[in-house]
Parts: C-alpha cells; structure tokens; sequence
C-alpha cells in the first residue's frame, strides 16, 4: 500500500514539472526579448513621445521644457500658412523621387551586369561599393571641390570642350541636380548590392527552363528575373526613399539649402529651426509631420506588397485547380 501511495505521490510530481519546463519555455523568448525592448522603449519611443509632446509648447533652448509655454496646435497651423514649408515639402518630394528612382534603374542595372561571372569581377564589385562607405561629410566636401567654378574638375572639362563654365551650386537651375547626382553617386551603391543578392538567390531551374524554350536575354530580365526580384526591389526602395526624406549632411555641405530654399528639404529646414531660429517647439512640430509622412508612404509600400502577394497567391490557386 505504501508502494502504491509513493508511485502515485511520483506521478503527481511529474505533471507539475511538465507544465513548468512548458510555461518556462514560452516565457524564454520574452526574457530573451526584454533588454531589446527596453533599449526600444528609452532609445525610441520616449525620444518620439518627448518630441510630439513637445510639439505644443513654445520652447526655447534658453529656458527648462517646464517653463515653455503651451501653445496647442500654433506650430502646426503657423506651418500650414508657412509658404517655405510648402516650398521645403515640394523640395523633398522631387528630390527623394528623383534620386531614388535614378538609383533603383541604375542599381539593377549595374547588378544585371555584375551578375555573370567574369574574370576580375571581384575587384569591380569592390569598385562600385566604394562611394557607400565614404562619410557623407567627405561626399560634401569632395563633390563641392568638384562642383568648383574656378578650379572643379567638371567646368574645366566643360572648358576644355568649348563650353562656358556651369554655376553648379549657385543657380537654382542647377543646385537641385547638383545634389541629386552626389546622391545618386553614393547610394546606388546599395541597391546594386541587395539586387545582386536577390539575383543570385534566384532558382537557376526557372532560368534554364526559360532559356530552354528559347527566351531571349531581354525577356529573362523582364518576364523572370525582375518580377522574382520584386520583394527585394519594393524593400529596397523602401528604405531608400525613408533615407532620402532625411538627407541632411551632404546638402548641409553643398548648398546649406541654397539659392534660396531651392535645395532645402524638411530634414535641413528642421535643423535650420533649431540652430538658426533656435525654435524647439516649431522643429517638433516640423519633425513630426515629416514622421508622418514617411509613415504614410511606409504603410503604402507594405500594402502594395501586400496586394502583389494576395494576388501571386491567387493566381498560383487557379493555375493548379487547372
């Protein structure tokens, strides 16, 4: 009888060891997550949270954010009547659009190129990423010597040829292109790499079957290899166009956001705010509506990308029921 009582106290035990390896292995993750969420919550959401608050005070650097002044919503409508808001917004936008689509063009271009292999293809590749690793303080600064009108490498090519010198960075007509191309220099760069590496993770098998049944080079680029490529490209120019609505320092160095506001984007105007007119709560407020519009633009792609799966999913069913 004793026997029975142990065997029975030992069966009791197990279950109750069961149920808390089983609770121990659920909360592991959690506990594995917890410093990364603690370090999001102080490093991210407070700084977020911090400047929206602030966005409705009238805050000098001079004076504690306890001695501001609550204004509600001054700041956003004294932006909304701001003619060179609009004009900064318009700046943005053409200057983030251009770039970004000159980069993914010339980035998938130049990784269709390099993805065959072909002797020295190393020291190309090594080549083309060089301008991603330079600082963007020394990208102002060597493409401002460039941009010289006296002694920059562009005019006196110009000059060599016959043709008068450009006022590259001094014209309105001429500033915007002028960042525009350091910026397409740098960064195109980094979509050759991540559509180098979505070619390459390509199924060689879909590739031969095409070539098989006699695809041209111009129909594999354009009916296989791009639309396998998409998850990549729409990631990629994601990032891509949040990086360029908060390009600051190359501009900063070129232009400081001349002639004029010709060259200034939100970004620059944001740091303007606070250096020049030393307005904190106003560059909140100026910070938070360039948030949201990089938000709006991040939901957009997601759900596009979301559309395009829906859709490939769909397809994919009808073509096996058939």
């Amino acid at each position: 009888m004793q026997d029975k009582v142990m065997v029975s106290a030992g069966n009791s035990e197990a279950p109750d060891k069961k149920s808390f390896r089983q609770v121990l292995n659920k909360a592991a993750p959690y506990f594995f997550m917890a410093p990364a969420a603690v370090i999001l919550i102080f490093a991210l959401l407070y700084p977020m949270a911090y400047m929206m608050t602030a966005s409705f005070f009238d805050w000098r650097p001079s004076q504690p954010f306890s001695d501001a002044e609550f204004v509600g919503l001054s700041n956003y409508v004294w932006l909304l009547e701001d003619e060179g808001f609009f004009e900064s917004f318009f700046v943005t936008f053409s200057f983030a659009f251009i770039v970004v689509g000159i980069e993914m063009v010339l980035g998938v271009g130049l990784a269709l190129m390099l993805e065959r292999p072909t002797r020295g293809m190393s020291i190309y590749r090594t080549i083309f990423i060089l301008p991603m690793m330079i600082a963007p303080i020394a990208v102002g600064l060597v493409w401002r010597y460039m941009y010289n009108p006296q002694f920059g490498i562009f005019n006196k090519i110009l000059n060599g040829l016959g043709i008068d010198s450009v006022p590259w960075l001094s014209d309105p007509s001429w500033s915007l292109f002028s960042i525009i191309l350091a910026d397409v220099w740098q960064w195109t760069p980094f979509v050759m790499i991540l559509s180098l590496a979505a070619l390459q993770s390509l199924s060689s098998s879909v590739v031969e079957a095409a070539k098989l049944d006699g695809a041209s080079n111009w129909a594999l680029i354009w009916h296989i290899k791009i639309p396998l490529m998409l998850p990549v490209l729409i990631v990629t120019l994601l990032l891509r166009l949040i990086d360029a609505f908060k390009v600051l320092e190359v501009i900063m160095i070129l232009t400081n956001g001349g002639p004029g506001l010709s060259t200034e984007i939100l970004a620059l105007r944001i740091f303007k705010t606070v250096t020049d007119s030393q307005e904190l709560g106003l560059a909140a407020a100026l910070s938070n509506m360039l948030l949201a519009l990089v938000l709006v633009i991040t939901v957009a792609m997601f759900m596009f990308n979301k559309m395009r799966e829906t859709r490939s999913a769909k397809i994919k069913v009808t073509a096996e029921q058939y």
